[in-house]
């Protein structure tokens, strides 16, 4: 039985060029809540952001935000994984320093953003985003508990995959999109885990969904993991699910499930 989905946003639920959600997973959001079923984003987003992206839904959803580093029921913070101070910083430095001048650095607090920039387009894929931020010039500056860190190198991961994230493995360095690579003590495997445990909920009572490395953590903490058929084909090889579009499992759930009034 299942008893929450969960889903990555972007190259998942979103193209990374859509800003917007569209009407059909709303109405399945809805439906699942009528059945019981709660909704998670889980996405390296914000929960500002995340809230407002699903503004119609929210209130039928948790949110696993910062790749699981924070997570939220209604305003409420259910649990987070901070990362300690000195390693942040030293990821922060290492990426800003060894990235040949071609990646710039985000810092996540609990809601804000905090930048490094060098104009290589960090900043407006981050407006685009909608994430609250701010620029800074040193880690040191950031006023808060620092739950990620990325890189977003304008060129794109793969020059720095080999550099990166084998370094920073004690903080779950993985691929998180075509031009980020993200750290963090939590990753979405553990950020699941919390939210069942908050909830009451299994983890083999979850469905989930996810395209990149990641993913990974939380495909493999539920019961019923998909993965995206666009996903890179070491992936595809990992995983027996694929789906083209997470819409078309939700509704064929909804459909195995019936209508909610003709339950028991």
């Amino acid at each position: 039985m299942i008893r929450m989905v969960c889903s990555d946003l972007d190259g998942t639920l979103l193209r990374y060029d859509q800003k917007v959600l569209g009407d059909r997973i709303l109405d399945e959001i809805r439906a699942l809540a009528a059945h019981g079923i709660r909704f998670c984003p889980a996405s390296g987003r914000q929960y500002t952001r995340l809230k407002k992206l699903f503004a119609p839904v929210a209130e039928h959803c948790v949110f696993l935000c910062e790749n699981g580093g924070v997570l939220y029921e209604k305003d409420r913070v259910l649990a987070k994984t901070p990362m300690p101070r000195a390693l942040a910083e030293e990821i922060a430095w290492d990426f800003w320093n060894n990235s040949d001048g071609r990646g710039e650095v985000m810092l996540s607090g609990e809601n804000t953003s905090y930048l490094m920039e060098r104009g290589l387009g960090m900043t407006d894929r981050i407006r685009f985003i909608g994430n609250h931020y701010c620029s800074i010039h040193d880690p040191a500056e950031i006023p808060e508990e620092i739950v990620k860190v990325s890189v977003y190198l304008e060129d794109g991961v793969g020059a720095y995959v080999d550099r990166f994230v084998p370094r920073w493995r004690e903080a779950n360095a993985a691929v998180a999109g075509p031009k980020w690579i993200d750290t963090t003590l939590a990753n979405k495997g553990i950020g699941v885990g919390k939210m069942c445990a908050a909830l009451g909920i299994r983890t083999e009572e979850v469905m989930a969904f996810g395209d990149n490395y990641n993913d990974v953590s939380m495909l493999d903490a539920v019961g019923a993991p998909y993965l995206m058929q666009t996903a890179a084909r070491e992936l595809l090889e990992r995983y027996p699910n694929h789906t083209a579009c997470p819409e078309d499992t939700i509704q064929t759930l909804l459909h195995q499930l019936g209508h909610p009034e003709n339950k028991g």
